[in-house]
């Protein structure tokens, strides 16, 4: 199969990327502080977000579109769609103003904290080239902020992990770029202890059935698991997403070590890469692995 690299550095100009916020900003934060010089936009679909107010006192270019405001006035539509026309109308809105400003492509895009799923235009449009973090290990773990976490501690795993990986038409199932070093759940034994009795006493092993098998009690055993998943997701946030997502996007693609094969393969320094992508475990942040 042919392998492309993502971004080659040997092209007449740098990497221009577009960064999408909603939120706080603090993965993009992190991504512009590695390499200010770096060209890019951010967008967002939340116009006021800390995310867009950090870009603008960096005199970095924003370009907003309020989706709650496109989707109920365009469509007359309380509820963002996940396909369909509606969905693809505003990525193309929105990435109309990014190419506008950058004047072409982004060579990437990354998703931090960007709170749309992104629709299959965009992706038929940008793929291999989209960038997302997922706060657990996106083989195993799916869902959005705590739960992650929370999955992995009913599976009576030792540890969790963050990943980078390249959105494709899947639920966070694209291929993975990178995941952060483990963050071992050794360090929250004393609060999840009750959780880990209950858990074993009930027999149960997914979010689903712990829930209801608390409510069943009548305990406060599911909040105590949210909020400690809590807790987790935030050391993984700073101990993972903080240091696996600049680190993928200027010293692993930004230098042209990344390509992609038809299949979906990853390859970094040539090297084909397993399945859960590089390991900060096993090659930290090393400039070459071969």
């Amino acid at each position: 199969m042919a392998v492309k690299l993502v971004y080659d550095p040997s092209s007449s100009r740098a990497m221009r990327y577009a960064c999408g916020v909603s939120g706080s900003g603090s993965n993009y934060e992190k991504i512009y502080g590695r390499a200010p010089e770096t060209p890019h936009v951010v967008f967002s679909n939340a116009s006021e977000c800390p995310g867009v107010v950090k870009a603008r006192n960096n005199r970095v270019p924003v370009v907003s579109l309020d989706s709650t405001r496109y989707f109920r006035e365009m469509w007359g539509l309380d509820n963002i769609p996940r396909h369909g026309v509606e969905r693809n109308s505003y990525d193309m809105a929105i990435m109309t103003l990014v190419e506008q400003t950058l004047n072409g492509r982004p060579d990437l895009i990354c998703l931090a904290g960007y709170d749309l799923w992104i629709g299959d235009w965009m992706v038929h449009r940008y793929y291999p080239k989209i960038l997302n973090v997922h706060p657990g290990d996106a083989r195993k773990y799916i869902g959005l902020g705590w739960r992650p976490t929370a999955k992995a501690i009913l599976a009576e795993e030792e540890s969790v992990k963050s990943t980078v990986f390249f959105v494709d038409e899947s639920d966070d199932g694209g291929p993975i770029l990178i995941q952060s070093a483990s963050v071992p759940l050794s360090r929250w034994d004393s609060e999840l202890q009750d959780i880990r009795r209950f858990a074993e006493r009930t027999n149960t092993r997914t979010l689903k059935d712990f829930r209801e098998a608390a409510e069943k009690e009548g305990n406060t055993l599911y909040k105590s698991l949210e909020q400690v998943s809590t807790t987790i997701q935030e050391t993984l946030k700073v101990e993972g997403d903080w240091r696996i997502y600049p680190f993928a996007v200027h010293d692993l693609i930004a230098k042209g070590r990344v390509a992609l094969d038809d299949g979906k393969t990853i390859y970094i320094d040539g090297v084909r890469m397993p399945q859960e992508g590089w390991q900060v475990d096993q090659f930290g942040f090393a400039d070459c692995i071969r």
